[in-house]
Formats: C-alpha cells, structure tokens, sequence
C-alpha cells in the first residue's frame, strides 16, 4: 500500500488554516500573526497575536449587499469565552437567517459607536494630551508630560496590543492584573517586573484621566486594588579601587573606539555625582567662576528629575574634566556631540559606551566592544558610578544628609534624627553650597588617591571646612 502524502499547492487558507479549534491551539504561542478557521463551524475563525492575544471572529455574507462580512466575537478567555462558547454564539446567529444576521452586526456597530471608544482611542488621545506644549514654570514651552515618550510606549506595546480593541468602559481588574502577569511571566519579550510596574502607573494614569469631567470614557478606572507585585531588588554594583584606578586610566587610551568626549563625560559623572540627562547637555553660559575659588555647576530644572534647580560646587578634578571638553573658546556645550555640531551628546551614548552595540538591524556590521569588555572590567551603567561616587564620600565619613544633598535626594534623617518632609519642601532652600563642596572636594581628593597615590592629607583638610 502506498502510503506516500503528497503536498498540495499552499493557497490562501494554506497560511490561515482550517482546523477543529479547541482550547489549547487558542493558546498556543505564534512567531506571527496567524488566522485558524473552525471546520465544526464555518465561517468561524480566530486570530492570534504574537502577544498571545486569540480574538474570534464569524464571516458571512451579506445578502442585501453581496459582500462578505466579519462580525466581531470576542476575545478567548479560558474561564469566560471559550471556543464552545464562541461556536455556540455563531450557530445562534446562524439561526436568525442572513438578512437578520447582518442587521445584528450593523446594531452591534452602531451600539458600539454609541457606547465610547476604544482603549486604544484613548491611548492616542492620551498620548495627543501628554504631549502638547504647555508653559512651564521657568517660562519655557514644553510638552505637558516631559517623560511622554516613555508612558506612550508603555501604554502602547502592552496595553494597547491586548486590549485596544476593548471598549474603554467594558476593561475590567482582572483584565489589568492578567496583563500584569502575563508581562511578569514573559509573554511579552522578556520577563519583566518592572515593565508591569510601568504599565500599571500608565495605565492608572490613563483611566484617571479618562474618567475626568468632560471626558468620561470610563466612570472608574480599573487600575485598583491590583495584587502587589514582587519587590524589585536594588542595584548595588559598587565599583572597588582596583576597578576605579582600571576604569580612570583606561578611558585616558588612545586605542579605544568612543570619543573623548563620551569618556570624560562618564569620568565626570563619577566626580560629580550628577545624572547622565543632567550632565550632558551642560552649557558654558552655567558654569561660573571655573578660575576661582568657588567654581559650579548650575543645572536648569528642565534637565532634572526632581524640576528643581541644581547648584553643584565642582572640585578641581570635575573643573579639569570640563576645561579639557571644551576645546575651542566658541564651543558652547561641554560635552557636544562629535557628529551633529551644537548638540549634546545622545542621553544613550554613555551606557552604550559602557555595554557596547551590537548593530541588531545591520547583520554585515560587526558589534563595537563596550568599554567594561575593552577594560576587563564586570559590566556597570552609569548610574553605578553615581553610586560608587557616594560610597566613597561615605566610607569618608560625610554625614548621609550632606551626600543626599550632592545627589539631589531628599533626606530624610541628619545624625539619626527624623526631619520633618516639610522642611525640606516648603520651609528649607538652602542650597548647602558648603557641605556639598566639602563632600564633593573629599571624594575627588579619595579619587585621586585610588588613581595617583596621592596623600590622603587633602581628604582630612576637607573634612576639616566643615568640622
């Protein structure tokens, strides 16, 4: 007996498929978008997103205008719809006849427009609202939300991709808190606590405003009383002296593939304690009195996480840094970009620095090593440089309110001693000029001693300024 299988031609349904639908192929993982057409039902279909989205759907064809149509099912759920449950739907709009099957989908259009638009309506609408100009309390145009970006895409790639075509008012808790866990369990990329964290504080923010007079989309968000999630753990990569005095010097090669300029700005971010954003658009017009004896860095609050100015005094090592940036008496930015003149260097060029490009879009190009590879050093971002700086400033022996001050947090305790948020907020402005310098003088002096063996005398002569 000849058992051979002989393929046929791949049409059409060879791609979306006609199968006996059940459960579990409803679930199943896809590399694309893929359509399965029930052969218990026909007519019947699902379609399943790379997020692991299965929508049903019925076609029919309409007699009155002899076109095909789709009429929207729903969306699987194992305990709510399920493929009997969706079969069950169609048989039953079957037995209304096709003049009565289609005059159904046209109320279900018409009732859906009445009802309100859709989650991914309000997406964009929110998104529209977030970014538009607004004046700013230092007098400057610039967009409502300034970290727009970053809720759009969260808004977009999660909530959007499965419940954008959802009613607005029909999203329930457990639509939210499913979503949550299925980004925590990786159907979504890679397994993300904090990516489901970001989602909900958008998505709480969206329905909030959806709900707002005027609006009204939603009569209340479905963002709460959301199980907690699990705690995500602090990063406490601190680099050692071996590390600090590998790192400094290796940056000073002239072998490597990164600019100078990228270079010195991470060898200032370690003197400065300051952010990468706050640093990198640093401009000659805010420094000030870099020959004398007080020279600082005045931040504009439009750079700062917090929206509040920045005065951070500046030790002679963090004034060598800038002196050796700026290289022509007409260059206005610090750290300008080596390709596009009179703009800073990309927010991104400093952890890409650090980690290295692997150049995803272009196969033929070969990666460029990060500097961690270059150095043999254990990989960092930037941020630990922020932390390693203020490790040193406490190994020193600064008061934690004073190292609070040089990274712009709010402190909250001074000597064990609680003090009132208050203060701090309304009542205290004080720039503390003098605490910061002598914590900022101490740690570049310690810098100096892990980089050059310098003496420590100068870190005990800095103490002393505040003793």
């Amino acid at each position: 007996m000849d058992t051979t299988t002989v393929p046929s031609p791949t049409g059409k349904r060879g791609r979306n498929s006609s199968v006996i639908l059940t459960d579990r192929l409803c679930e199943k993982r896809v590399a694309k978008r893929t359509k399965l057409y029930d052969r218990k039902c026909p007519g019947l279909y699902v379609s399943i997103t790379t997020a692991g989205v299965a929508t049903f759907s019925f076609k029919f064809t309409d007699r009155q205008t002899g076109k095909q149509r789709t009429g929207w099912l729903g969306v699987y759920n194992p305990e709510t719809f399920s493929v009997e449950d969706a079969r069950s739907r169609v048989y039953g709009f079957k037995g209304l006849g096709t003049e009565a099957l289609a005059e159904t989908f046209r109320d279900q259009m018409a009732a859906k427009g009445r009802r309100g638009k859709t989650v991914a309506e309000i997406i964009e609408e929110r998104i529209e609202w977030m970014k538009t100009l607004v004046k700013k309390s230092d007098g400057e145009m610039r967009p409502r939300l300034e970290a727009w970006e970053n809720t759009a895409s969260h808004l977009r790639r999660f909530l959007g991709a499965r419940l954008g075509k959802t009613l607005a008012r029909d999203v329930t808790k457990h639509d939210i808190a499913t979503l949550s866990n299925d980004i925590v369990a990786g159907k979504f990329g890679k397994p993300s606590v904090s990516n489901a964290r970001h989602m909900r504080k958008a998505a709480s923010g969206l329905f909030n405003w959806a709900a707002e007079a005027g609006r009204e989309y939603v009569t209340a968000s479905p963002c709460i009383n959301l199980p907690r999630l699990d705690p995500e753990h602090p990063r406490t990569r601190v680099l050692s002296e071996d590390e600090i005095r590998i790192f400094w010097h290796g940056l000073d090669r002239d072998d490597l593939p990164w600019d100078r300029r990228t270079r010195l700005a991470l060898k200032f971010e370690l003197v400065t304690m300051l952010r990468s954003r706050e640093l990198l658009g640093a401009h000659r017009c805010e420094l000030a009195d870099l020959n004398g004896d007080n020279p600082r860095f005045e931040v504009p609050l439009k750079r700062v996480k917090k929206r509040r100015v920045i005065q951070q005094p500046l030790s002679d090592l963090a004034v060598k840094i800038i002196k050796e940036a700026l290289a022509s008496a007409d260059q206005q930015l610090v750290f300008e970009s080596p390709m596009y003149k009179g703009q800073p260097i990309h927010r991104k060029a400093m952890a890409d620095a650090l980690r290295g490009t692997k150049h995803e879009k272009n196969e033929d190009k070969s990666k460029t090593p990060g500097l961690c590879e270059l150095l043999g050093l254990k990989p960092f971002t930037p941020h630990d440089l922020r932390r390693t700086a203020a490790t040193l400033a406490g190994d020193l022996g600064f008061d934690d309110a004073w190292i609070a001050k040089c990274l712009d947090h709010a402190a909250s305790k001074k000597s064990e001693q609680i003090v009132p948020t208050v203060t701090g907020k309304v009542y205290n402005h004080s720039k503390r000029m003098k605490e910061k310098r002598a914590v900022l003088d101490g740690v570049a002096a310690e810098l100096r001693r892990i980089i050059e063996n310098v003496p420590t005398q100068a870190v005990e002569q800095a103490q002393q300024l505040v003793a």
